[in-house]
């Protein structure tokens, strides 16, 4: 049985950050990319009120959100009353089994597939090859991570890490393509490669960026036209998305869109919008005979219950948060060991795993506030990321905590260390006693105190306190001055 490439130790992000950083062509690769991209996004909101326009995004997301139950209800129904068949999982193993049950009742052996977080998520294309079924990805990126047999390092570009080189290597390692540094000759061959896999396949994944309650409408933005393929060549289209995407009305797709493509890649349009309500009907020449919709929980019902970390749940997966974060830029996205990396990873990925696998994530931060700045949906991605800081280290259980392994980070030594300090700063006789010692025994203070001395000098502490400074004063001066 083939291991997955998700199955890494999330835990050992300090030695995979490292290793990045050691790493000069995967620093000089991300960067080259990300102010690419930072430029785009600039030019691309150059003639628009960006904070009106995040402003409204942001409403619509919480309209959205506050109204989530009641919009899943009717999303569902206009859906099954448009032919199409909906599918409730808890989480991404449920929801395989839903995908590869479908499969498996219409004998499918070959299945393609549109760019898909959420199907990343649930390691749907591992799942499958367990039960004998080819998942081949049809987004240029995801092919190529694909074909690397890695995982992806971006949201929105999964193979932003690997230069034009590295992929020419590659695709004539593991199909045969001539090494080339033509970028367009490598795309067309990577083209024709999957189109002969289109017209075989017996079932089409796809993933969702909107659901529109009011329509039972399943919104599907690209650039390459895998997505329009992956949904209407196969006989059955899959499509797969978690609880969060939907919104209340088409109206309100409408600036969702505009900040999810200048966000994402710096344009002002994808060049294919798909709007997917029914399968193929009588008078249609083409499109599915069955399209299914798989709504996937997997802890976002947890997330929602919570006023505060709720606002995770905005997120149009634009990936603008790790277009400008300065430790994603150095890193990459594999070093996090997660499905979705950088800032969003790092709040959304403890809810999906618990704070015990993830617990170094929140951490990962210098909180300069780049990724709340730039995020079209005004997630407070640095308030979010304190309070999980906290809930990582809290050893208060009469608090409530939303996130599994609250606490899963604090330190016995270091609690230890804080009852007693609030013992002695908590009588006059004891503070001044300890701070007396502590001067006197300066000369015994270690010179290494953890991770702060790694890059800073260790604060020594002064021969005299302050209070033992000012009553020398006071002696010399004649006594207490008015």
């Amino acid at each position: 049985m083939s291991q997955s490439p998700h199955q890494i130790d999330v835990r050992e992000f300090h030695p995979r950050a490292q290793a990045a950083i050691n790493n000069p062509q995967i620093r000089r690769n991300f960067r080259k990319a990300m102010d690419g991209l930072i430029s785009k996004r600039k030019l691309a909101f150059e003639e628009w009120d960006l904070e009106s326009l995040r402003t409204l995004g942001a409403n619509v997301r919480l309209k959205a959100l506050s109204r989530l139950p009641e919009l899943l209800v009717q999303l569902e129904q206009q859906l099954v009353a448009n032919g199409i068949q909906v599918h409730w999982a808890n989480d991404g193993d449920e929801a395989c089994h839903i995908v590869q049950a479908i499969c498996a009742r219409r004998q499918a052996k070959r299945v393609i597939k549109g760019k898909s977080m959420v199907s990343e998520e649930m390691e749907l294309n591992h799942y499958l090859e367990q039960h004998g079924i080819e998942a081949l990805e049809s987004d240029l990126g995801e092919y190529i991570v694909q074909l690397a047999e890695e995982t992806p390092s971006h949201i929105i570009m999964p193979a932003i890490h690997k230069n034009t080189d590295e992929i020419s290597e590659l695709m004539h390692d593991k199909t045969g393509t001539e090494r080339s540094h033509d970028v367009e000759y490598l795309t067309a061959s990577a083209r024709q490669q999957l189109r002969e896999k289109f017209m075989k396949a017996d079932v089409g994944v796809s993933g969702v960026n909107f659901a529109v309650a009011e329509t039972g409408t399943l919104c599907l933005v690209e650039n390459e036209g895998n997505g329009r393929l992956t949904t209407t060549v196969p006989s059955c289209h899959i499509a797969v998305t978690g609880i969060e995407k939907v919104v209340a009305n088409l109206e309100d797709v409408a600036p969702l869109l505009a900040l999810l493509t200048r966000s994402a890649t710096g344009q002002h349009i994808t060049t294919y919008f798909n709007m997917i309500s029914s399968p193929r009907r009588p008078d249609e020449l083409d499109g599915p005979e069955e399209v299914h919709l798989v709504l996937v929980d997997n802890g976002r019902a947890t997330v929602y219950q919570d006023d505060e970390l709720l606002d995770t749940l905005r997120c149009i997966r634009c990936g603008a948060c790790m277009n400008h974060c300065p430790v994603y830029a150095r890193v990459g996205g594999h070093a996090y060991g997660t499905t979705y990396p950088g800032p969003i990873g790092k709040i959304l990925m403890p809810h999906l795993l618990g704070l015990e696998e993830t617990r170094h994530l929140p951490t990962a931060s210098s909180l300069c506030g780049a990724c709340g700045e730039v995020c079209p949906v005004r997630i407070p991605i640095p308030d979010l990321l304190v309070r999980l800081r906290q809930e990582s280290v809290d050893g208060d259980h009469l608090h409530p905590a939303r996130v599994r392994g609250h606490g899963s980070k604090r330190s016995k030594l270091e609690a230890m260390a804080w009852r007693g300090w609030r013992w002695m700063h908590t009588s006059g006789n004891r503070y001044r006693l300890g701070t007396r010692l502590a001067t006197r025994l300066r000369a015994l203070q270690p010179r290494q105190l953890g991770a702060w001395t790694r890059y800073r000098s260790a604060p020594r502490l002064a021969r005299r306190s302050l209070h033992e400074l000012v009553r020398e004063h006071q002696n010399q001066q004649g006594g207490p001055q008015s």
